[in-house]
């Protein structure tokens, strides 16, 4: 009998960062970040933020983590299709009322290599707002068709809105079951077409706040008929008590494929069966989306076995004896890739 041919899933990602960079170091402001592709395209990428302790500790929130063409660009004009065989991640932090001297970000990029997948594209999609207290501005980036998602990220502008903030980014599918961005892509779900973005106004104000979504997909005429994209997901309960912290972590298992990326969020739980809700205070945020190991450590720059995701969230309901969050919970989203070759 003569032997079939070999199967391999030649999908690949090396994980590459540059380590942290400190503050911001004046309230009302953000410091920008990047990790760059020597070689591969950005699937995706993450961000992770050094805190603190004590109340001031609050002061430090993710205020991007999104492709950019050459390391500090960004794609903040125009909507759709914004830019191609993208290289750059940025991971970009900023501050609300209080800041100290332990505060930094460290970017990460998911650099992507396969014998199928060789080019890639970024859509991008935009939204005003949200403008008022406790308040949530959604908005959804959509592959074009026949298109594989591969990743995406979040954005929001102005920094000196010390109290805005992107709290959720995830995998998504722009259909009437997932209310058309509004519920994330669920556990065991293959092959979703869109990247959600949705961020928190915590303390009110602001004319010109935006809420940016980026959405990495597959080049166009590449037949991805073969490849699929497996979504895991994990909620666990918390951050509930004032000035806390919640982790999750969820990975790629089995035959699932390889790592690509990942998605983060902090909200009112339930987000695959209902449309998005804020968390329980105004100043819960994000911490980080960043690739982990099974125990939600950070990956190394270099790494080329990562296989899970870790999203980080906080509390920020006033000082020490302020009340708690309730009703709180934190997502974390692995995106895994078989490119049927």
């Amino acid at each position: 009998m003569v032997p079939g041919p070999a199967y391999a899933n030649t999908v690949g990602v090396t994980v590459k960062t540059p380590g942290a960079t400190s503050g911001p170091a004046a309230t009302f402001s953000e410091i920008s970040t990047h990790a760059d592709c020597p070689s591969g395209l950005v699937s995706g990428g993450g961000i992770n933020q050094a805190i603190g302790t004590g109340t001031s500790s609050n002061g430090n929130k993710v205020n991007g983590t999104s492709p950019s063409p050459d390391g500090s660009t960004e794609y903040t004009g125009s909507t759709g299709v914004v830019g191609s065989d993208v290289t750059h991640w940025l991971g970009i932090g900023g501050s609300g009322g209080a800041v100290n001297a332990s505060f930094s970000s460290t970017p990460y990029a998911m650099c992507f290599t396969s014998n199928l997948i060789n080019h890639t594209q970024v859509v991008m999609n935009k939204v005003a707002g949200p403008t008022t207290s406790s308040t949530v501005g959604l908005v959804t980036a959509t592959c074009p068709a026949n298109t594989r998602l591969l990743g995406g990220g979040a954005r929001i502008t102005p920094a000196d809105v010390g109290s805005l903030k992107p709290i959720a980014s995830f995998p998504t599918f722009n259909d009437a079951g997932h209310a058309y961005g509004q519920k994330a892509a669920a556990d065991g779900e293959t092959n979703p077409d869109s990247w959600t973005a949705v961020c928190w106004n915590g303390g009110g104000g602001g004319t010109g706040n935006t809420t940016y979504a980026y959405a990495i997909c597959s080049g166009n005429t590449i037949d991805i008929s073969g490849a699929t994209v497996k979504v895991r997901h994990s909620e666990v309960s918390g951050p509930t008590a004032a000035t806390s912290g919640q982790t999750a972590t969820v990975g790629c298992g089995g035959n699932d494929g390889k790592l690509i990326s990942g998605g983060a969020a902090i909200s009112g739980g339930s987000v695959t069966t209902t449309a998005f809700t804020g968390p329980g205070s105004p100043g819960d945020h994000l911490g980080g989306s960043y690739p982990s190991d099974s125990g939600g450590t950070p990956v190394g720059d270099g790494t080329t076995t990562a296989s899970y995701w870790t999203a980080t969230a906080y509390t920020h309901t006033g000082h020490t004896g302020g009340g708690s969050s309730p009703n709180t919970y934190t997502d974390a989203w692995a995106l895994c890739a078989d490119d049927g070759v």
